[in-house]
């Protein structure tokens, strides 16, 4: 078996077993194969670009946001002017589908105007950010968004797209810009990983209802956990690496023979809460989490293939949904692989996938989620542009 530790500290692990439930233990290591017919084939001539978010709400439903920008002219053929070809044309943003695979409903996100051949953003308020990144559904059916562009904010809407109900970032304060809510189009300046106010190209949002408070991974641009509340938008913490004040300052890039980094070497790109109420923190190219109780104290670091260098392993986190969560499942798209991870231990008790093309495998896979059954459900970034289905073996 495989450890995926680093520098293991015995007292860390004690206070981390001691928050979990014995049924862990009971468990077997789940095992999959992909579901190649899941989804069906998107009507209207639909084609979608790189998936840079997935998740699964409490109807079990699966909400997937694309990036339509991110498509070449070749792939969108069909709204080119001329067009190039038969096929294709962008999918709006946001997509929901049923466990068949059947598409339910799709909203949101730029356009293609043919006669001008430039995006056009027609979202409530003119706010849809410029490069998605994460979504996320509450028990209420609200939809959350993330975007690592240039306007660092978090957007939440209703569940079929129509009203924007909240944003979380500013640009009132300090040095950035005044700006009215038609210049969103603009860029807004980032305050830096201490400023409660704007975020810094956030990565991901995590919803704790019962709290009713909303985490954001943030980000690519900060080093931190940011939270506030979720109906409101008012600041509540914020945290960096091992607990402590953030900072900024510059970082040598990951190294596996060094000492670990200080601060999160970023991008701080997922969070995720257990139902014991702790909070495990991706640090992308660290190569690690690390796992806090909700008020930010540090619990333990555990690193997920830590030979990994460049674009890092630690891409998107998710939990079991079986009693305990006794395990981890981690989207690693450096390797093109699901790890799974023994939450108690924190050591590698199994894998799905490979790079590749065919059903199963990955091309930077960025995301995953799970259904209430146990089936895992992946987005794909660069090329791969694609969602999968893995159903859990019985």
């Amino acid at each position: 078996m495989l450890s995926l530790y680093k520098n293991k500290s015995v007292m860390l692990l004690i206070l981390l077993s001691a928050c979990l439930s014995s049924q862990v233990l009971a468990q077997a290591v789940p095992e999959y194969e992909v579901d190649a017919a899941w989804p069906k084939r998107l009507p209207n001539n639909w084609i979608i670009g790189q998936v840079a978010g997935i998740a699964v709400d409490h109807n079990d439903t699966i909400w997937v946001v694309h990036r339509p920008q991110s498509l070449t002219p070749q792939e969108a053929g069909a709204i080119q002017n001329p067009p190039f070809s038969i096929c294709c044309v962008p999918a709006p943003s946001v997509l929901q589908f049923d466990q068949a695979g059947n598409l339910l409903q799709a909203w949101g996100g730029p356009y293609w105007d043919r006669q001008r051949s430039i995006w056009v953003d027609d979202s409530p308020d003119g706010v849809w950010p410029s490069n998605e990144h994460g979504i996320e559904v509450d028990l209420e059916g609200n939809v959350w968004l993330a975007g690592n562009g240039d306007e660092n904010l978090v957007l939440k809407y209703n569940n079929d797209g129509s009203e924007l109900l909240l944003v979380i970032g500013t640009v009132e304060s300090g040095d950035a810009p005044e700006m009215d809510a038609g210049d969103f189009d603009e860029v807004i300046i980032t305050g830096g990983s201490n400023d409660t106010t704007r975020l810094g190209r956030p990565a991901e949002v995590e919803v704790d209802d019962e709290a009713r408070e909303v985490y954001i991974a943030d980000g690519y641009g900060n080093r931190r956990v940011i939270v506030f509340d979720m109906d409101t938008g008012e600041y509540k913490r914020h945290w960096g690496a091992y607990g402590r004040v953030p900072n900024d300052e510059p970082l040598s890039a990951y190294d596996p023979d060094a000492p670990p980094a200080q601060s999160f070497l970023g991008p701080v790109h997922s969070v995720r809460i257990s139902e014991d109420g702790l909070v495990y923190v991706a640090d992308r190219t660290g190569d690690r989490i690390q796992t806090f109780q909700k008020d930010g104290r540090y619990i333990a670091e555990s690193f997920i293939a830590p030979w990994t260098r460049s674009n890092g392993s630690v891409w998107d986190i998710e939990l079991s949904p079986f009693a305990g969560q006794p395990f981890l499942y981690i989207a690693d798209g450096a390797n093109n692989r699901i790890w799974i991870v023994n939450r108690e231990s924190m050591e590698l008790v199994g894998e799905i996938g490979s790079g590749g093309r065919n059903a199963g495998d990955f091309d930077w896979v960025h995301n995953l989620a799970i259904d209430s059954a146990g089936n895992i459900y992946t987005a794909e970034v660069n090329e791969g542009k694609r969602i999968q289905k893995f159903r859990l073996s019985d």
